[in-house]
């Protein structure tokens, strides 16, 4: 069937472009963490570009824009590059303010006990930052979900792709649109359960859940 090829597309966009975010946001919060005037300064510009550009815009500059200085990315590529940068400059200010929000006095008990300053992250800071980050997570990749439609645009045969073919030929778009809402709202769903499988694994023992 037509839509569910569709839905697996969406799905790997999708699952590859959560990858992409958490990856970069990861990376950009940690070095937010190094205080280092220059880094400070690319940091604060990735955000606000990356915060600030609509997200068909970067896609038609990285996937039509890009092969004018001679780089072709192929339209997957493009699809998650473009996402990931997006959700990335989100994920770091979620997790920014997550890692900042761990107790110091933690950390300090860490290190005097002998854990390195890498352990402690590791063992300390990292497992609260996911718990506490977990809400805008999701939040996050809802919106990764919602933008998936644009992947059309590329030629790539996502199910909204699927649905308007689909419709052109059937002229049943009422049918088919409805269909493809509940697609999307199972999909949502699945992606609410696995995450909160990863809160469980990162849950701080002791802690009640909130």
């Amino acid at each position: 069937m037509a839509l569910a090829k569709g839905a697996g597309y969406t799905v790997l966009v999708t699952i590859a472009s959560v990858c992409a975010g958490l990856a970069i946001g990861l990376l950009m919060a940690v070095l937010s963490r190094l205080q280092w005037k220059p880094l400070s300064l690319f940091l604060a510009a990735y955000l606000y570009v990356f915060r600030s550009i609509p997200v068909l815009v970067l896609l038609f500059i990285v996937f039509f824009g890009l092969p004018s200085m001679g780089i072709r990315i192929p339209p997957f590529t493009a699809m998650v590059l473009t996402l990931g940068l997006i959700s990335g400059a989100y994920l770091a200010e979620i997790f920014r303010g997550a890692m900042s929000a761990v107790d110091r006095d933690e950390i300090l008990a860490a290190e005097a006990m002998g854990m390195s300053r890498m352990q402690s992250f590791l063992y300390i800071v990292l497992p609260q930052m996911f718990r506490m980050s977990i809400p805008g997570m999701i939040n996050e990749f809802t919106s990764i979900l919602k933008y998936t439609p644009f992947a059309y645009t590329v030629g790539i045969p996502e199910i909204m792709k699927e649905a308007m073919s689909l419709a052109a030929l059937t002229l049943r778009g009422v049918e088919i649109y409805l269909a493809v809402g509940i697609i999307y709202f199972a999909i949502y769903k699945l992606f609410v359960m696995l995450f909160m499988v990863l809160e469980k694994k990162f849950r701080v023992p002791g802690l009640a859940h909130e």
